[in-house]
């Protein structure tokens, strides 16, 4: 996920000099321009987060309803991002507009470099936002990111090996999943490839539990590994991790997943819908055999929890233009332009009502019906630094090779509390 790349550090003096020829542009703040006193606003938005012809259409279509404001925007990358953004907040001269990654919307705010939204909300339709977006931008009771779209993983299967194993329609419960996934699984076939350290699927069946990976006591985070829903959440992924053949040991970038898949012989894999895509591309006779579903929940009026990655908006304390800044995001946030990005990016919008926008998109719809029931990392400023070593990771190949459970909770939940300062 885009959001699990923005892993910020300390701001570089060498990025903060940088600002002038990448944030603030000369002309910022009020210039004529066809007769009319105009405000140039800088927005930065990341890398594939919208297509050239979006952007294009988008901007002209803002300038036309808002022929005040001139909205410059600068595609940034991924890489090295979250440094950059540290230092922009520090700076006098920050760009008016910041796309960040929903996950780092905490540490970024705990800068103190961050405008509270909060009196937006209302006004944007936030009792819509999927939470998965909504929820990491809240902190401390404040709305400092406003949703902007999402994405989170689906289950990729196989139709023609569900067919031959007389499996009717895709499970829509965690019982039924386990049962056709152990239908699926015959020899050579794999029932599902899981890798073992697959943590973001882990989380989510965690918080179907009620469980989560660390809670918030006062001013201070705390593991929650060890307690009996997390613990549960992990057993139900040893089940299911059985089914399969998936490393117990590594997680899904490594070996790549997708080339495990294209070989033929995985009936079901975990994975963000464009990974159909890349398993075709891999091996085009898998082309027109590949179908999506929502990760089951524990009953089938609710889809499982899922991480929801993505990105957020925010206004730096240091812009000159707030109120320009402002009316952009209104618009980038509006119906008409999710819709019109959910459909040109597959990406999931940002309210749960527009999610029937994707419904000739099988793939997209299933992502944004697992959106439903979307959420994040805790929120804490010092998330990336559990990251960093993911006790996560640890404590999974742990109980999957065998120790004990509570002991290894125990031990995990120990260092993701050390990690978050508590």
């Amino acid at each position: 996920m885009k959001s699990a790349r923005l892993l910020a550090g300390a701001a570089a003096l060498a990025v903060a000099a940088s600002l002038s020829a990448c944030g603030g542009s000369d002309d910022k703040g009020n210039g004529k321009g066809d007769g009319k006193e105009r405000t140039t606003i800088d927005v930065w938005l990341m890398r594939d987060s919208v297509s050239e012809a979006f952007q294009t259409d988008f901007e002209k279509d803002f300038e036309a309803k808002n022929p005040t404001i001139d909205a410059k925007i600068q595609i940034q990358e991924w890489n090295g991002i979250g440094q950059k953004i540290t230092a922009a907040l520090a700076s006098n001269d920050a760009p008016d507009v910041i796309e960040v990654g929903n996950t780092q919307v905490a540490q970024y705010a705990a800068s103190g470099g961050v405008k509270d939204l909060s009196d937006k909300v209302e006004e944007l339709g936030g009792s819509d936002w999927i939470p998965g977006l909504a929820e990491p931008g809240k902190v401390d009771g404040k709305q400092y990111g406003i949703p902007y779209y999402a994405a989170n993983r689906v289950v990729i299967y196989r139709t023609d090996l569900f067919e031959k194993a007389g499996i009717k329609q895709p499970p829509t419960t965690r019982e039924e999943w386990l049962a056709a996934t152990r239908k699926l699984n015959t020899g050579k076939q794999q029932g599902i490839y899981l890798p073992g350290q697959n943590w973001y699927t882990l989380a989510g069946m965690i918080w179907d539990e009620g469980g989560d990976l660390a809670v918030q006591e006062g001013d201070t985070w705390k593991g929650a590994l060890d307690t009996p829903e997390a613990l549960a959440g992990m057993d139900f992924y040893k089940q299911l991790q059985a089914l399969g053949k998936g490393p117990k040991d590594s997680d899904e970038a490594e070996p790549p997943q997708v080339g495990i898949v294209a070989k033929g012989d995985v009936a079901q894999v975990i994975a963000v819908p464009g990974g159909a895509k890349l398993i075709e591309e891999a091996n085009p006779e898998l082309k027109g055999k590949l179908g999506f579903f929502p990760i089951p929940g524990k009953s089938a009026d609710k889809p499982g929890a899922v991480f929801t990655g993505g990105s957020d908006l925010i206004i730096p304390e240091a812009s000159g233009n707030q109120e320009a800044a402002y009316t952009f995001i209104k618009a980038l946030a509006g119906d008409d332009a999710q819709k019109k990005l959910a459909t040109a990016m597959s990406y999931v919008p940002n309210k749960k009502s527009l999610a029937s926008v994707l419904d000739s998109d099988p793939g997209a719809s299933a992502m944004a019906t697992g959106a439903s029931n979307g959420r994040a990392t805790p929120n804490s400023p010092q998330w990336a630094a559990v990251e960093a070593n993911n006790p996560i990771k640890q404590f999974m190949t742990q109980i999957l090779t065998g120790a004990d459970p509570k002991k290894a909770g125990a031990t995990a939940t120990e260092s993701i509390s050390k990690a978050l300062g508590g």
